[in-house]
């Protein structure tokens, strides 16, 4: 059985995560510079039986795990009272978001090399916190990493069975961007990732009223630059079509893929040079421009 955590648990992990990011070995660009991938974290607590989870069987599909029907997935014999989600946010380094800044059609070296070997970095990090929960005692599973996470091909584009984004908003960590991005207090530049445990762990507050609230376009459509930077003509004033913009990344940039030496490109030119892309565009957001 399981042992009940104590109250210095939540800070002992961020603080883990925190140290894990400032001091792995593949948070850097080996190939590049070894300068740092990822800024210091944004660290978060969602309840895992929040009822947002089960709304988004209706808005995303019903194929779309519930943390509880994850760590069920992972432990099936498992008799699970409490459950949490621990979800984390990498901001990106400023000296790759600016060298992505001046890019029009495709991205940047270090943004390749970023989103390549930063989600590496990433599945690193998902792999010590399930370690560090279970030597604490308790279950854990990264759902993104996991034998049961799937990829979906759907006709508005393509999906999975768990987003770390809709686990991060959950988690008070920010809220959706005309382009589908995530907008945090560090911005939209990022990459972001989760666990699930029965480990329990007090609910970090949702400070935002809609899962718009910091994007300045959906809010009184004072912004819109990301449609503007989109090399693809995926984003418009009607959102994000997912369908273009992988049709884009696999076709228009797949050389990148053999000139940089990564097995994906990414793109992210939304992500640069726009209001959000270090932060939550507060000035914009004031502003009184009633919604179209």
């Amino acid at each position: 059985m399981a042992r009940v955590a104590d109250l210095e648990t939540p800070r002992r992990i961020v603080e883990d995560i925190e140290n894990f990011v400032s001091g792995h070995r593949e948070n850097r660009l080996l190939e590049i510079d070894d300068d740092v991938i990822f800024q210091s974290p944004l660290v978060a607590f969602a309840s895992g039986d929040d009822p947002l989870f089960s709304q988004y069987k209706e808005i995303i599909g019903d194929f779309h795990f519930t943390p509880r029907e994850a760590l069920s997935a992972a432990f099936p014999e498992a008799v699970v009272d409490s459950i949490s989600v621990i979800s984390w946010v990498l901001p990106i380094e400023g000296r790759t978001r600016r060298s992505n800044r001046v890019r029009e059609l495709s991205p940047s070296l270090r943004w390749c090399h970023t989103r390549h070997w930063g989600e590496k970095f990433n599945t690193a990090l998902r792999d010590h916190m399930v370690s560090f929960l279970k030597e604490e005692g308790f279950l854990a599973v990264a759902p993104f990493t996991a034998p049961f996470f799937k990829r979906l091909s759907m006709p508005n584009g393509p999906t999975s069975n768990w987003s770390e984004r809709h686990a991060a908003y959950v988690a008070g960590l920010g809220t959706f961007g005309l382009s589908d991005g995530f907008i945090t207090p560090r911005g939209i530049a990022h990459r972001c990732g989760s666990v699930v445990t029965n480990l329990p762990l007090p609910p970090t507050p949702r400070a935002y009223a809609s899962h718009v609230a910091n994007c300045p376009f959906l809010v009184n459509r004072s912004c819109g630059e990301c449609i503007d930077r989109c090399p693809a003509g995926a984003i418009t004033a009607k959102g994000h079509d997912k369908n273009k913009c992988q049709d884009y990344i696999r076709g228009e940039l797949a050389p990148l893929k053999q000139r940089y030496n990564v097995e994906i490109s990414g793109c992210g030119l939304c992500q640069t040079r726009v209001p959000c892309e270090a932060g939550i565009p507060t000035q914009l957001l004031a502003r009184n421009h009633p919604p179209a």
